[in-house]
């Protein structure tokens, strides 16, 4: 039995071979998670919520805290909203279901969670939020036309002061690495915006009781601040090591 924290990363799926580029990036950014994991202690298991709710909820039932990574778009039948909008990926519906059963199983336990992009839009829907479908080609959140290692930008966001955000990346302004063409519009309940852009746009959310924290943005990126995927790591290894020591102390 291993004596490291247990850190469950989990994608929507391990396979895109309909699109090589989009599947060999993703597995560059989610390999970044890992290994960045690894290098801190946490014993990390790889999982794909495209195998169904019950088959990731029991994977990651022992999990002592969750990375929900990046993807593609969730269904919009999960939100209230249609299909056929501005720059629509594919959809995985079964992934999509699993992971907002995930978040809520993680809640309610008080799993500690980091939500990173995709993440941060599943733990919005989980709660009943909804979705900015398109935020338009101008907006300043992915490059178009270019090869997919470049549709990531660069652009600053502000961290609200007091945040659990604040308190790991500083008070900002903070350069962030994005590459998202939705965002949270309703938000979900119980949930706090707690870093926008600097058009407005949601960019963080934390949960108002449960150790969950979730960002719009890739801090995985290989061209991310130096050191913010690693803070984000910490905090989720502090609130593992409350959760921890209020288990401990009943």
């Amino acid at each position: 039995m291993s004596l490291q924290p247990t850190l469950a990363v989990v994608e929507a799926t391990r396979f895109r071979a309909h699109d090589p580029a989009y599947h060999d990036y993703v597995q560059l950014l989610v390999g970044n998670v890992i290994a960045e994991a690894r290098s801190h202690g946490w014993d990390v298991t790889r999982l794909a919520a495209d195998r169904g709710a019950d088959a990731l909820l029991s994977a990651a039932g022992d999990a002592d805290a969750i990375v929900i990574v990046g993807g593609e778009d969730i269904h919009p039948g999960f939100y209230g909203g249609e299909t056929g909008y501005a720059n629509e990926s594919r959809h995985l519906p079964v992934a999509d279901g699993a992971q907002i059963a995930l978040v809520g199983a993680a809640i309610e336990r008080r799993i500690p969670l980091l939500g990173i992009c995709r993440g941060l839009q599943i733990v919005n829907v989980a709660l009943g939020g909804t979705l900015v479908q398109d935020l338009g080609d101008e907006a300043g959140h992915v490059n178009r036309g270019v090869p997919i290692p470049q549709v990531l930008t660069t652009h600053a966001v502000h961290p609200e002061p007091e945040s659990r955000l604040a308190g790991l990346l500083g008070t900002g302004p903070v350069d962030v690495r994005s590459a998202h063409h939705q965002a949270v519009d309703a938000l979900g309940a119980d949930l706090v915006v707690t870093a926008r852009s600097h058009d407005g746009h949601v960019e963080a959310i934390e949960h108002r009781d449960a150790p969950l924290l979730a960002v719009q943005w890739h801090p995985e990126d290989v061209a991310a601040p130096a050191g913010q995927l690693t803070a984000l790591l910490a905090g989720l290894r502090e609130e593992h090591a409350s959760r921890t020591a209020a288990t401990a102390a009943a």
